[in-house]
């Protein structure tokens, strides 16, 4: 391990933490943690096989969403269970292969759904899980999934930028109708 990726997995690791005293902000906390470590690679310098390093570190949060999501019951926790299953799948698959278009057939979709509860047992705890409800917000949370998923490991949009240039890139783009 170089010490630029012990710098990056001390942010995450530090970053996953808060979700065990605040599920929904310390989750948003940490899934800002796992996205710095592209501009922390930026200024520190690269990341040798950065897909390996963040799917290895991505496991740190991912076990504290779990252990916050062991406390829900009902509907929210099996979901939780089976997701996080799910990915772990993928996780293995991924680690034997080293393919990345894998992932697109395992999304993370457990953080969306952890997000998701962890809003609601927020801004509105009375919520009621039925089945036509979890499949309808499934279906969103699914389909954002995905094309992120998409995005990053099966189109590598991204691969050909760093973090300070694909911000420039969406800075010009935004600011483009006002030129």
């Amino acid at each position: 391990m170089t010490w630029q990726m012990g710098v990056i997995a001390a942010v995450r690791i530090l970053g996953s933490l808060p979700v065990l005293r605040w599920p929904f902000a310390g989750g948003l906390i940490a899934l800002v943690a796992d996205f710095s470590d592209l501009f922390l690679m930026s200024w520190l310098g690269g990341v040798p096989n950065y897909q390996r390093f963040d799917k290895y570190v991505d496991q740190v949060y991912m076990a504290t969403f779990l252990a916050v999501a062991y406390r829900w019951q009902g509907t929210p926790r099996r979901v939780s269970v089976w997701l996080f299953a799910y990915r772990m799948v993928g996780f293995v698959a991924f680690e034997i292969t080293g393919a990345r278009g894998l992932l697109l057939f395992f999304p993370n979709l457990f953080e969306f759904w952890f997000l998701f509860v962890a809003a609601l047992n927020h801004w509105r705890p009375d919520f009621a899980y039925a089945r036509r409800q979890v499949l309808g917000w499934g279906a969103m949370l699914v389909a954002v999934k995905e094309f992120q998923e998409y995005v990053l490991h099966w189109g590598r949009w991204l691969d050909a930028f760093t973090a300070f240039e694909a911000m420039e890139s969406i800075g010009r783009w935004a600011t483009a109708p006002f030129r």
